[in-house]
């Protein structure tokens, strides 16, 4: 074992200190660049948003892939890439579905996600030093999202002072009735989470505030 210096690049992710706000900020910005140039999409037109209003696509939709491979393989990488950047959770989440029959328009919907990382190169989780006693957790939730199941979505993040530290975006396992149902699903699910934050902090002997 020796000492290799401070932190920079470890499995795809950049570290870049900034010693006079004393925070760090993970990105994976090489990562990206190589998912784009896997798909030819390198020159591709930026986007503002990763997901594209108006109605939700559904299993059907589009003509069937020859070969789903590449969608498979492009959804995999947006998944990874979820290690820096939240801001596209529920867009991968949203093309997640569709790996084992991908049509056209699911693979534009996945293209899409990588015109929007392109317009934001840069971006990651910025961890800052400050107050480690202050969580903060917001939560949120779409309901029946989902047009083949009608499933919702549960969205959560939780801030340790202005740190991003956990959050998730994810398909609820059940059915909700109503809008209220899949909203007290998400706070629950976030609840859950955040309690594990709470006792790995009691542990390390640190009193929190909510």
């Amino acid at each position: 074992m020796k000492d290799l210096g401070p932190l920079s690049y470890l499995l795809g992710i950049e570290a870049v200190h900034d010693p006079s706000s004393r925070s760090l900020l993970l990105s994976q910005t090489k990562y990206s660049l190589d998912l784009r140039q896997r798909h030819k999409l390198i020159d591709c037109k930026p986007c503002k948003t990763p997901v594209a209003q108006g109605r939700r696509v559904s299993l059907c939709d589009g003509t069937p892939l020859s070969d789903a491979s590449a969608y498979r393989f492009l959804v995999g990488g947006l998944q990874y890439l979820t290690l820096t950047r939240p801001d596209i959770s529920y867009a991968v989440n949203y093309v997640s579905p569709f790996m084992h029959q991908p049509t056209d328009i699911h693979f534009q919907l996945a293209k899409r996600i990588l015109r929007y990382v392109k317009g934001s190169l840069g971006s990651g989780i910025s961890i800052k030093s400050g107050d480690c006693s202050q969580i903060s957790v917001y939560s949120d939730s779409d309901w029946a999202g989902f047009p083949d199941t009608w499933r919702s979505t549960s969205g959560f993040c939780i801030f340790l002072d202005q740190t991003l530290v956990s959050w998730s975006s994810k398909k609820q396992p059940t059915i909700s009735r109503s809008s209220t149902e899949a909203e007290y699903k998400a706070m629950a699910v976030a609840a859950t989470d955040v309690q594990s934050s709470v006792d790995l902090l009691s542990v390390s002997g640190i009193e929190y505030t909510s």
